[in-house]
């Protein structure tokens, strides 16, 4: 009896140290790559500044090249600031008050936004009907770009690496659409997962707006993806280095005083109603 027992108790606690541990505090370097084909640069050397294009392409093509990022995490706070060739712009996310506020420094200039996920909710309704509205005229398109109502499985696999000393596995998220599925490969360490963060670079630091689908369902904390964009784009996303031990000051994540930080909606009317505001393509 005293041996079952035993053995019990052990399955018990192998179960318990199986778990990932929930970390309330970190600073977590990554650095994403978004690839253009090849006759896509070509365009955007062509239509540049130089070339009559009024610069539309360079435009079209932000946030091409290597971004590294670092993110804060400190309880319900979260701040990532992304530094890349453009410029460098520092999201807040405050998840106690669903608020999330962007920081833009660029050309000399710094200003902000800020946006509930109620606000978000409706972006994205508008945004959806737009996108429907001009794919109209090709169902086709519409139906290969439409997931459908819980579309999203992880399968998990058995083989291994070490990513930033973190001993990782792969795993595989497959999102259902209409005319098929796409595969994303995904790596993650189960050993830990991040209070209020299931990823970090690519486009994670938006708040409710950015991040891959499906990342949120795996069963640790995600440290290398890789995938497809519009137009033909490839993003690799990899975290280089996960800080746990270090204090996180309060003060990192204050807006600073030289930043004129505006509401969202100020932000679109100043830019025609919304229509040339900030728009995060997902995939």
């Amino acid at each position: 009896m005293k041996t079952v027992l035993f053995f019990s108790l052990l399955a018990v606690s192998s179960v318990a140290v199986a778990q990932p541990k929930l970390v309330n505090q970190a600073v977590i370097s990554t650095t994403t790559n978004v690839i253009a084909p090849e006759e896509d640069e070509l365009t955007n050397v062509q239509n540049g500044p130089g070339n009559g294009g009024g610069g539309m392409a360079m435009f079209r093509n932000f946030g091409d090249g290597e971004t590294k990022s670092t993110t804060y995490l400190k309880n319900n706070m979260v701040k990532t600031v992304m530094k890349s060739d453009m410029g460098r712009s520092t999201i807040l996310r405050d998840n106690d008050k669903k608020l999330t506020t962007t920081l833009i420094e660029m050309m000399g200039n710094k200003t902000g936004f800020y946006i509930t996920d109620a606000e978000q909710a409706e972006m994205r309704k508008r945004m959806d009907s737009m996108m429907q509205a001009r794919r109209a005229t090709d169902s086709a398109q519409t139906r290969r770009s439409t997931p459908a109502a819980n579309n999203t499985e992880v399968v998990y696999t058995e083989q291994a690496k070490k990513i930033a000393g973190y001993n990782c596995k792969k795993a595989y998220v497959v999102t259902t659409r209409f005319l098929g599925k796409d595969s994303m490969a995904v790596w993650y360490t189960p050993d830990i997962k991040l209070n209020n963060i299931s990823s970090t670079g690519g486009m994670s630091g938006f708040g409710n707006m950015g991040g891959a689908t499906g990342l949120d369902k795996i069963d640790g904390f995600v440290m290398q993806y890789e995938m497809n964009m519009p137009r033909g784009r490839k993003m690799t996303v990899e975290v280089t280095k996960v800080d746990t031990g270090k204090e996180v000051a309060d003060k990192e994540f204050e807006i600073p005083k030289d930043f004129e930080v505006k509401p969202m909606k100020e932000m679109q009317n100043m830019m025609g109603g919304g229509r040339g505001g900030m728009q995060i393509i997902r995939n």
